[in-house]
């Protein structure tokens, strides 16, 4: 699944090479983070949040029924949870 969310993100990042994921697996899901630079942000997320609601939705119907649940969570390098 990772593989998916790199390649959908790779198409949009224009800086691929500070493009940075974190998984982390809990008992109930798979969390991705997705580390970008400022600048490209907003190519990622999209105007309103379309591309990042897309991928999210590309990746739970790819998810097996029987798999954990992955979360996708796109921030800026530098930029701690909120």
């Amino acid at each position: 699944m990772l593989d998916l969310i790199k390649y959908i993100v790779g198409q949009f990042a224009e800086d691929k090479e500070h493009v940075e994921y974190k998984v982390e697996e809990t008992d109930e899901a798979i969390n991705v983070t997705v580390l970008l630079s400022d600048s490209d942000m907003g190519k990622v997320i999209g105007r309103q949040g379309k591309i990042a609601k897309a991928l999210r939705t590309l990746v739970r119907a790819a998810t097996p029924r029987d798999s954990k649940k992955y979360n996708v969570e796109i921030r800026e390098h530098g930029r701690q949870a909120e």
